[in-house]
């Protein structure tokens, strides 16, 4: 169609009207796009070009062709620049500009080369390596994501080759599983954060830790393990594992060797926390029947928390091994064969408690403390028991902010849920000696058996 209105005329070559003959050819082509009648432009079309002969070609030579005029070229809007977030380490994270950029924490963290070089950076709070983000609810590596990942999904058992104390940190991480899956608890991983389905994708639907420890009061300064005298006093003074001693002469059925065994191990044990309580600052404040009455009413709660405390490393459903001494542990089917199993699952439910909070030494210490002090025995002095009791709570309080800074209210009160059920442990515990001593199954000293009658609840 552009070819029909757009006709060439050629003309002879005219020096005088060189200027008038484009300007009308120009105007003849407009007129045919802008809306000549039809006929006159094929009429135009149909004429033959003029014949010349060489004469007049010689005098009037053609003139050049007028160019063909085209239609002006659209300038389109060039596109918006196109910016990449690009790190160094992982190439093309994706297309963003500086007003749209959206990155998770995950994202931002791994594309090092878009983030501002004076924000601050995360660190794991397990083993301290940059953090990739917020996983299971805690700023975390990826090492630490996937291992916790692995151990909830797989339902994995540690257990520690030490004393359940390794040190965590990004060289060291991979000395020790048990202690690193209890430091991922420690630091607040959810472990119902993690989908058991195996299955890629979804939200998390729970609230992430805080990027900063919220402050205990205003103006308050962070507490320290080394402020804490009570702790001092309990760690210095905590009674050493015990081994077994000989068994008795002439005893040859299995059952009874491990009563006797135990009954021994409970006398020493019951000794050693005896000349414990007595350093607690303030224990001594109170009158001497009122120290009696304590020990007597909370020996067998204080008992089974270390018990159970001891026997961690080894947690798992149906698998826990009761650590009575380093030479001897029981598990269940052992506990059953000697009449002790009601014990051991009031004390496994005791080593649940202490695994979900993610327990340590030193809270162990001082929740063993506050056992004692948590007595519901008839004293002389309560106020002095308030007393003795607001401070272990004071020292607990300030123990767990120190070790865990961004999740201690939250630790807190799982150690206080271990109180309930210490008081369900002790009653199978006094339960059973009762009846090893009524039925004369295995001999116990008369510190034992002082201790198993006082019942003043």
């Amino acid at each position: 169609m552009l070819l029909h209105m757009c006709v060439i005329v050629t003309r002879p070559f005219d020096e005088g009207s060189e200027l008038d003959t484009l300007e009308r050819d120009l105007v003849q082509m407009m007129s045919a796009v802008s809306g000549e009648p039809m006929l006159r432009r094929v009429k135009q079309e149909a004429e033959p070009p003029p014949q010349y002969s060489p004469e007049t070609l010689a005098e009037h030579p053609p003139h050049r062709p007028v160019p063909m005029v085209h239609a002006p070229q659209l300038e389109l809007e060039p596109k918006e620049e196109v910016k990449f977030c690009v790190s160094p380490e992982s190439g093309v994270v994706g297309n963003t500009s500086p007003e749209q950029q959206h990155c998770s924490s995950t994202t931002a963290a791994a594309a090092g080369g878009a983030r501002d070089e004076d924000s601050p950076r995360r660190y794991c709070l397990v083993c301290g390596d940059v953090a990739s983000g917020f996983h299971y609810g805690v700023a975390s590596c990826e090492a630490c994501k996937a291992f916790f990942k692995r151990t909830i999904q797989g339902n994995i058992e540690y257990t520690c080759p030490a004393s359940n104390e390794c040190e965590i940190n990004k060289r060291r991480r991979k000395a020790c599983q048990a202690c690193r899956f209890r430091k991922c608890l420690r630091t607040g991983m959810l472990r119902e954060g993690v989908r058991l389905d195996r299955v890629r994708g979804g939200r998390q639907k729970y609230r992430r830790a805080p990027d900063a420890p919220a402050p205990l009061a205003p103006h308050a300064p962070r507490p320290h393990l080394d402020d804490i005298k009570i702790l001092e006093a309990l760690s210095s003074y905590e009674p050493e594992l015990l081994t077994c001693a000989a068994p008795p002469a002439g005893v040859t059925d299995p059952t009874a060797r491990t009563l006797a065994l135990l009954a021994d191990l409970y006398d020493r044990e019951l000794v050693g926390v005896i000349g414990w309580a007595k350093q607690i600052p303030g224990f001594t404040d109170l009158q001497l029947n009122d120290q009696m009455r304590l020990l007597q009413s909370t020996w067998a709660e204080m008992l089974s928390l270390m018990l159970a405390y001891r026997s961690l490393p080894a947690a798992g459903p149906g698998a826990l091994r009761l650590r009575f001494a380093a030479d001897l542990a029981l598990d269940e089917q052992q506990a059953r064969d000697i009449g002790a199993l009601d014990l051991y699952l009031q004390v496994c439910g005791v080593a649940r408690r202490l695994e979900r909070a993610g327990a340590l030494r030193e809270e162990c210490f001082l929740l063993k403390a506050l056992a004692l002090a948590n007595s519901e025995a008839r004293l002389d002095e309560h106020a002095a028991l308030r007393r003795f009791r607001d401070a272990i709570l004071a020292a607990l309080n300030d123990a767990t902010h120190a070790l865990r800074p961004y999740n201690g209210n939250a630790a807190l009160q799982q150690l206080l849920l271990v109180l309930p059920a210490l008081r369900h442990a002790d009653v199978s515990v006094r339960r059973f000696w009762a009846a090893v001593h009524r039925e004369r199954r295995a001999p116990m000293n008369k510190l034992f058996v002082e201790m198993l009658e006082a019942c003043l609840r």
